[in-house]
């Protein structure tokens, strides 16, 4: 497979909706918290608003009783009476009412503001709201000695509407900021749902574009195989034809058997089901074992492979999977070298971090394919793709990055198109408490 031009990435209409549905969300949740603050706001500011009211209105009253009072201990009981009509507080209608709520005054008195007067004439003193259209009327009266053995009741009334006019301002500026702030999470949200998403639509093309490339390798051994089959089964033959399309099928199994191992790793890794079983391995003994395994690979190519450094440099790590590593990293220098090439690999410590180093002299690698080199199914131009013929899928590199990575290392690949490539990889420096594998 050669290298993939880069495609945009298409969301699926199940993520766009759920996209969707988390900025409704955000922008619901934020509203109804709003909501409630406003509630909350609203209901504490009327509150207060009545409590003011109720202040004010008892200030009023009182003060009425308090000029009365004055004229009825000055022996002017009648100018008592007229104090009502005199006295001016500003937003404060003043009533003078004998205990059954008749005016004593020429100043009318409502039915609901008599009975409040009755009230009080009983307790003392008395509060009442009464409802008028869209106004909301407050009241207090207060029961006093309007002379000797004649009692009367001082009113106060207000209207709500006259306290509410001033917080007027305050309720226009939480509205108009509310609604700018759930515009704002509403943007927000949309940017923060894109970005929740957006591993969920990385995994979701990383996914798709995987099984796409999987099935593809895996139709053409299939296919192969079919064919023979087919061909053999076509017409009689001789023996030898039957054996020669048997080993043509043998040839065909074992790549999709391999293809198979190489998925299946894969997908154990992706789902974490791969425990890695650390313990001290020395690294430069599992280099001279796969060296001396690829060895077996490399001589049919008259490729040799050189053992160019050996350090001990212990590792914490998994030794079946480290062996798979490096045995990866050397079939894929073979792979792409030529007859009389070589290839060379190296075990040392630097800055006491284990170090695995294998270079070889073959056709390298242009400079625009290195950062695709560890992508599943990737095999760079058509000439790499030629080299590697029907022994691999682009799936070793990316098994190797997963082995570098699950053992904390790291690993880079440093290549020039014609000047052979050199992969470096690096693990952290092992404790030495930890066991030695026997493996």
């Amino acid at each position: 497979m050669i290298a993939r031009a880069g495609r945009p990435a298409v969301v699926p209409p199940s993520l766009a909706r759920l996209r969707l549905r988390l900025t409704v969300w955000y922008a619901a949740t934020f509203f109804a918290i709003l909501a409630l603050l406003g509630g909350g706001m609203f209901a504490a500011i009327t509150r207060r608003f009545d409590n003011e009211l109720d202040a004010s209105l008892r200030d009023a009253s009182r003060e009425l009783v308090r000029e009365a009072s004055i004229e009825v201990a000055s022996g002017r009981p009648d100018e008592a009476v007229e104090i009502a009509r005199i006295l001016r507080i500003p937003e404060r209608r003043l009533y003078l009412t004998d205990t059954a709520g008749r005016s004593l005054t020429a100043v009318p008195v409502d039915d609901w503001l008599r009975r409040l007067a009755a009230r009080a004439s009983r307790a003392d003193s008395a509060s009442a709201t009464h409802v008028i259209g869209d106004r909301i009327l407050r009241a207090h009266a207060q029961r006093f000695e309007l002379g000797p053995g004649r009692m009367a009741v001082a009113l106060a009334s207000g209207d709500e509407v006259e306290l509410e006019d001033r917080y007027t301002a305050l309720i226009v500026a939480f509205t108009a900021a509310a609604l700018v702030s759930v515009i704002l999470v509403a943007g927000g949200g949309y940017l923060l749902a894109r970005k929740s998403t957006a591993p969920v639509e990385q995994a979701i093309e990383h996914m798709r574009r995987f099984m796409a490339d999987a099935a593809h390798e895996l139709r053409t051994p299939l296919t192969v195989m079919r064919s023979r089959a087919e061909v053999a089964l076509s017409r009689p033959r001789e023996a030898e034809s039957y054996v020669a399309a048997l080993q043509s099928v043998e040839r065909e199994t074992i790549h999709l058997a391999r293809i198979v191992d190489d998925l299946l790793t894969l997908a154990r890794a992706d789902a974490g089901q791969r425990p890695i079983q650390r313990s001290r391995v020395f690294l430069d003994d599992v280099m001279l074992d796969a060296a001396d395994a690829a060895r077996a690979i490399a001589a049919p190519k008259s490729v040799e492979i050189q053992v160019v450094a050996f350090e001990e440099a212990p590792v914490a790590g998994d030794p079946q999977l480290l062996r798979q590593l490096v045995m990866i990293l050397l079939d894929n220098a073979v792979k792409f070298t030529g007859p009389n090439g070589v290839v060379r690999a190296g075990v040392a410590l630097v800055d006491a971090a284990p170090t695995l180093t294998v270079s070889d002299t073959g056709i390298g690698i242009g400079t625009d394919q290195l950062p695709h080199v560890f992508e599943r199914f990737y095999r760079g131009d058509s000439a790499r793709s030629r080299d590697a013929g029907r022994d691999g899928v682009g799936l070793g590199l990316s098994i190797a990055q997963w082995i570098v990575e699950a053992h904390g290392g790291s690993i880079r690949m440093d290549s020039r198109a014609g000047q052979g490539t050199r992969v470096v990889v690096q693990f952290p420096p092992v404790a030495s408490s930890l066991p030695v594998s026997s493996s």
